[in-house]
């Protein structure tokens, strides 16, 4: 099969052995290897029907589904809070050698609403700073710029992550608190093994669920249908977005990162966080993954979605967890979640 990446336009041949495993998807999303941006490809494109559970079975063009939906989602993107806007010019100043502490409040500080979450969270007893921290200033200085990125990606996530999302089934609050646990655990689970990736495994995990916010509206609008599918497939809520939507929260949520300019290794650890297989052994991705799945099974805000949640065969084994280390993050993220949560 030939394919071409839409944003770099670079062609590629697959070999349809190579693809033979993901048929029954009817999809697959990969990583171009010259620009990293994802290309999404229909395995099935002479099918005349979009195949569901008895009595769901969807002529194309029934309903709005796959890229035409894409299109409508992204012209909406406008409408989403500028989350991660702050933080990503926060990065960029990090990223310059001759940035300083004073660089960093500056653009921390061009948002009041963010500034005053920043020192709020500076200020609970889970940093140790009870009532000591004043300014955004200070708080680069007693916390270091580590944490205080760490609080940023807080506070930049805490209002868009709190809403209610019915059709997935989540109550206010209850999708702050799953991505909570998530970031605490990649984070965790990254200064086990791979030191360097724990801010990014912890930003990662922190909006790794960001697509079910955008994608809520489309879910809740034929809910039934999506309940129907998984009751008499026996599928994950994840493989009937697949089938009725086209794409799953995990790939939009990538995309979008993309349009946010977050940068491609976490977008790309975002889109494999239900299944890392296609990552390459990405190992970011199999952090955020196993984050998930401890998450899930501590029963921290997974909403409908976190029924037949599968945890990669070898992610224990590529992450060199045993039973014990995974019961001691449980333990780590039900603490950090309980403290965090009654703080922002």
């Amino acid at each position: 099969m030939k394919i071409q990446c839409p944003h770099c336009k670079k062609e590629y041949s697959i070999q349809d052995k190579l693809l033979a495993s993901y048929r029954d998807r009817g999809r697959l999303s990969m990583p171009c290897p010259s620009c990293k941006g994802m290309i999404d490809i229909d395995l099935n494109p002479s099918s005349p029907k979009e195949k569901g559970p008895e009595g769901l079975g969807q002529e194309k063009g029934d309903f709005l589904a796959g890229d035409m939906l894409k299109q409508r989602i992204f012209r909406t993107l406008k409408d989403l809070p500028p989350m991660p806007q702050v933080a990503q010019k926060a990065r960029k100043v990090l990223a310059d050698p001759n940035s300083s502490f004073s660089d960093l409040a500056k653009i921390i500080e061009t948002d009041q609403g963010i500034v005053t979450r920043v020192l709020k969270i500076a200020n609970s007893p889970y940093y140790g700073r009870s009532g000591n921290v004043s300014s955004v200033h200070h708080a680069s200085a007693v916390l270091g710029v580590k944490t205080l990125m760490e609080l940023l990606s807080l506070a930049c996530s805490s209002e868009i992550l709190g809403q209610t999302l019915d059709g997935y089934d989540l109550a206010a609050g209850d999708l702050w608190t799953h991505s909570l646990a998530v970031a605490n655990g990649s984070h965790i689970i990254a200064r086990r093994i791979q030191p360097g990736l724990e801010q990014d495994a912890f930003s990662a995990g922190l909006i790794h669920d960001v697509g079910k916010i955008i994608l809520d509206p489309y879910i809740l609008e034929r809910k039934k249908e999506f309940q129907s599918f998984v009751k008499l497939e026996n599928e994950s809520f994840l493989s009937a977005e697949k089938r009725m939507l086209g794409f799953d929260h995990a790939e939009i949520a990538s995309e979008v990162c993309e349009h946010w300019q977050i940068p491609k290794h976490i977008a790309l650890s975002i889109r494999y966080h239900h299944d890392p297989t296609p990552s390459n052994k990405d190992m970011l991705s199999y952090i955020v993954h196993m984050a998930d799945a401890i998450a899930i099974m501590s029963g921290i805000g997974a909403g409908i979605d976190g029924m037949l949640y599968s945890l990669h065969p070898e992610a224990t084994d590529i992450l060199r967890l045993e039973d014990d280390d995974i019961s001691d993050i449980m333990a780590d993220i039900a603490r950090y979640v309980d403290k965090t949560t009654g703080e922002i």
